[in-house]
């Protein structure tokens, strides 16, 4: 088969990243990238042997597929206007700005015939991959989440809660396999500008509860989730990809007089994880979607989930003297 046609609007630091991938897959044929800064698409098109549109219009005209790496804001003008013109969509997280513009691109994609995909990379980790595959055979009690960075000149026109915590959001709601029948948060921010730290607490109508914390005010990047099972815990570390499985053996050994000469608590298991590179494996996934030899791992509807209750969030840490903890339809 022939490779697919892509491009990638908006070259920032993760559009980059996109284009790097796409020029390596051979299911791909990157036909070029549209960023208004000239200096960046001249890089661009050095690097990856691509050509550069200043207008993404242009670009859509001659592609069967996009990435979207824009900013959160303009998700939805740029979202829309590729599934217009009748172009396989995968946009980055999250999907949009509001729900409203989340349901507008779920609805713009259906009337076009086309694949919206929605950017939550940690589905393909393959440490948050083989936690699923662990924790499949476990009875999962309470998912707890930490994803911490220093102050980052980047994603600064959204929430912390957007840039970061809507990751353990998804993971959580895929975890659980329930819905989310209420919820805590607080937070705050360190001086002007969006949210830069939250702690959320979600309640799953199955008993399963969520604690996730996000911060911009960390001294080291994190990014973590622990899954406290009935018969272990199993600690996912998806910065450095690595699994670890801390099970309960309580064997003992006593001498002739009854002196105990051994104890063994517990053990650990190091689990085996796959260096893919997360990205690679999700251009990989899109692709394999855009000939529809599989359906997306997260796709519109799912990804507004995780947005309509990012935004809960964000409300209940607005305006905290509002009872926003049980909710009156589940989610």
């Amino acid at each position: 088969m022939k490779p697919v046609k892509v491009g990638v609007i908006g070259i920032g630091n993760m559009g980059w990243n996109h284009a790097r991938v796409l020029s390596l897959l051979r299911d791909a044929e990157l036909v070029g990238v549209a960023d208004p800064d000239a200096a960046r698409g001249a890089l661009a098109t050095e690097q990856f042997g691509c050509r550069w549109f200043a207008d993404y219009n242009d670009l859509i005209e001659e592609v069967e597929a996009v990435c979207i790496a824009v900013p959160t804001l303009l998700h939805h003008p740029v979202g829309m206007a590729c599934l217009k013109a009748g172009v396989h969509v995968l946009i980055e997280k999250p999907i949009a700005a509001n729900e409203q513009e989340a349901g507008e691109l779920i609805a713009a994609a259906e009337q076009a015939g086309r694949l919206l995909q929605v950017g939550h990379i940690e589905r393909f980790n393959p440490a948050f991959r083989e936690l699923l595959n662990v924790v499949a055979n476990e009875e999962v009690v309470v998912l707890e989440g930490r994803r911490h960075s220093p102050h980052a000149d980047r994603a600064n026109d959204v929430s912390v809660v957007l840039d970061l915590m809507i990751h353990d959001i998804d993971l959580a709601l895929e975890l659980s396999g329930a819905p989310v029948v209420g919820f805590a948060a607080a937070g705050g921010r360190s001086s002007d500008g969006p949210i830069d730290y939250v702690t959320a607490t979600l309640n799953f109508a199955n008993g399963v509860a969520a604690s996730l914390t996000a911060s911009k005010m960390s001294h080291r990047k994190e990014r973590c989730l622990t899954a406290h099972c009935r018969d272990s815990l199993v600690e996912a570390d998806f910065l450095n990809r690595n699994l670890r499985i801390h099970r309960r053996a309580h064997e003992s050994y006593s001498a002739t007089r009854g002196e105990l000469l051994y104890r063994h608590d517990g053990f650990i298991e190091e689990v085996s994880i796959s260096p893919t590179e997360p990205l690679y494996a999700e251009l990989e996934h899109f692709l394999q979607c855009v000939r529809g030899a599989a359906k997306p791992a997260v796709d519109g509807l799912q990804a507004s989930r995780a947005l309509r209750l990012a935004d809960l969030i964000e409300q209940a840490v607005e305006q905290p003297q509002q009872s926003l903890l049980q909710l009156d339809t589940p989610l």
